[in-house]
């Protein structure tokens, strides 16, 4: 979540769906759990994730990385569980477990072979709503998060540069704060924090189960009404509304310098839709635009007018992440080659777009550019993991297992024209942030 670069690949095309229709599964139980299961016989194992609708962005003001500091504390004790036996449990049997924070959501995943899923199932579930904190679980791991932070974050400056980027992009809106959170708030956080948090959004009706891998969907369904089934789902839980932008009236930039800074890069990112559910077509052409523009060093349209042909950069690159449950960006950055100034990468880089506004988009670079998405979502069909993670991270961010299903071809449809108004659509300067990374210097200026 914390790359530079992230461009988002679906997990089939049109003529190699995800998974055929009769390969995935869904149901509802009573109270309000949705799951999806997605066989793959190949081999005898299973991939049970549970998903939360719940992350970063959900948490309250003031208590930033509430959701990432939950997601530790939930390997502590549980009614039937001491601290840490979850995960020598599912080692003792042969599997892996982990968890992840994102903005949207926060996820639980288990490996482990598919004879073993209703042991980790019923694990799984005891802590949706048995968890046993103490102050001293707490006291623990808030220094565990403090030292993650100090480790990936403070001292790294590009990860510095993001999250004030990151700041810049969103004034109102909470993927403005980091996930991990705010250092003066995460030594703040307490064991209420943790259990609100945990009361509201740790319950079925906020929930969705995949299952992925070796198993009969009847099956599947027996136990997660054995295991879920139980469970009380949180009553009065309402959709998911948070603070919205205000109109952004002005270009922002940003210059961030550092001594550590070893390699300076211009990047800007512009607000941009989101895929949403039964209308995915602008996100597609987008899809398409980040590919064509600085998919690949040597094929995009960036990498080969600024690496190649006049070999203004040695590295440049755009992307676009769909998968968000409000509106995400659309991003483009240059590394200038050593003696161009960071201007003058930027203004390279800007006449490239220009260039490609007038031109438009080359009917054989497209067809190129969906044959390598072809390829690469075929490759994709062999990790039932990457699957349940498709479908996992679309269900938590406001899309449905129809839309997952629908993508390839909407992507396959995507036109010239299309490609081009989704751009006109996007590439207003004052929705932009612009940003300089670089080390301390007097010499060159920003604009």
């Amino acid at each position: 979540m914390r790359r530079l670069i992230a461009c988002f690949l679906a997990p089939a095309v049109m003529a190699f769906p995800a998974l055929g229709a009769e390969k995935v599964t869904t149901f509802t139980l009573d109270n309000g759990l949705e799951a999806v299961v997605l066989e793959d016989h190949r081999a005898p194992v299973v991939m049970h994730m549970l998903w939360y609708k719940a992350g970063a962005a959900d948490e309250d003001p003031g208590v930033s990385g509430i959701a990432h500091f939950l997601e530790h504390l939930l390997f502590k004790a549980t009614d039937k569980l001491e601290a840490g036996e979850f995960s020598a449990i599912v080692e003792a049997n042969g599997g892996s477990d982990n968890a992840f924070t994102s903005w949207d959501y926060t996820g639980y995943h288990q490996r482990i072979a598919a004879d073993r899923l209703d042991l980790v199932m019923g694990m799984e579930a005891n802590r949706m709503r048995n968890l046993r904190l103490t102050e001293e679980d707490v006291e623990t791991e808030r220094k565990v998060i403090l030292e993650e932070r100090a480790q990936r974050t403070d001292s790294d400056p590009g990860a510095l540069f993001g999250e004030q980027r990151s700041a810049a992009q969103y004034l109102n809106h909470p993927y403005g704060r980091p996930i991990i959170g705010w250092r003066h708030e995460m030594t703040e956080l307490s064991r209420d924090d943790a259990l609100e948090f945990y009361r509201k959004f740790y319950a079925p009706n906020a929930a969705v189960l995949i299952v992925a891998g070796d198993v009969d969907p009847a099956e599947v369904e027996e136990l997660a009404k054995k295991h879920y089934g139980p469970l009380a789902p949180t009553e009065g839980l309402q959709e998911r509304t948070r603070p919205q932008e205000p109109p952004q009236l002005a270009e922002r930039r940003i210059v961030y310098e550092d001594p550590q800074a070893a390699q300076p890069y211009v990047i800007r990112s512009y607000k941009a839709p989101e895929r949403d559910a039964g209308d995915q077509e602008t996100a597609a052409a987008l899809t398409m635009l980040a590919e064509i523009l600085g998919g690949s060093g040597q094929t995009s349209v960036l990498g080969r007018a600024l690496q190649l042909d006049s070999t203004k950069a040695v590295y440049t690159s755009a992307y676009y992440s769909g998968v968000n449950y409000d509106d995400t960006t659309f991003g483009m950055f240059i590394v200038p080659t050593p003696g161009l100034s960071l201007q003058e990468g930027e203004d390279a880089m800007d006449a490239v777009v220009a260039q490609f506004m007038e031109d438009g988009v080359d009917p054989a670079h497209l067809a190129r550019v969906k044959s390598q998405i072809r390829a690469s979502l075929i490759y994709a069909q062999d990790d039932v993991s990457s699957l349940g993670r498709e479908y996992g991270a679309a269900l938590t961010s406001g899309l449905t297992v129809k839309d997952v299903q629908d993508w390839p071809a909407i992507l396959e449809a995507v036109t010239e024209d299309d490609i081009m108004k989704a751009a006109r659509q996007v590439f207003d300067r004052k929705n932009a942030v612009t940003g300089w990374f670089r080390k301390p210097q007097t010499k060159e200026v920003s604009q």
